[in-house]
């Protein structure tokens, strides 16, 4: 029941800020960040980033894709949800990093193509587990390429270059 009424939270600060994530969605999001730190009662609040800051991020923070996830008035961690395009549509998919700013899980929600699913693997997403603010990723260095999924990969993987860079930014200007 607790980890009801943390996800009706979620829900009533996800309405006030104006989140626009399907309902679907965000529940994923509250099951995955739930079962990663190994919770049933939590809060995620928006993390704000002034105009002038989100200018110079490669990610816009909009105060509707990045939350900082509380326990007991504690940040235990943090939470990062967007859409990355696949071949004919968009994907959603979730990152979780500890309190450290460390990334301890990824995972897609939805995905919406008939090719290319193979990068929701646990297998191939946990490529990124343990990146930083200070890390890079690309299929030419560091991230395995999948056949058939190549289109899927290429954009996951930029996007996750681009949520780090922001996430070092952000780091380095003391907003996480």
């Amino acid at each position: 029941m607790k980890w009801f009424k943390s996800g009706t939270l979620l829900m009533v600060i996800f309405f006030i800020f104006g989140f626009a994530l399907p309902k679907e969605v965000s529940k994923r999001v509250m099951k995955e960040v739930g079962k990663t730190f190994e919770l049933s009662d939590f809060t995620m609040e928006p993390v704000q980033i002034s105009e002038g800051l989100n200018e110079e991020l490669p990610i816009k923070i909009s105060g509707q894709n990045l939350f900082r996830v509380i326990k007991d008035s504690a940040t235990i961690g943090y939470a990062f949800t967007d859409q990355a395009p696949s071949k004919t549509a968009k994907f959603d998919y979730l990152v979780v990093f500890d309190k450290d700013v460390k990334i301890v899980n990824t995972k897609v929600l939805v995905y919406r193509e008939d090719y290319g699913g193979e990068i929701g693997s646990r297998r191939w997403l946990k490529q990124f587990l343990g990146k930083t603010g200070g890390d890079h990723v690309s299929v030419k260095t560091n991230i395995d390429v999948i056949s058939g999924a190549t289109i899927s990969v290429n954009s996951m993987t930029k996007s996750m270059d681009n949520l780090l860079a922001t996430i070092g930014i952000l780091q380095q200007k003391g907003k996480l």
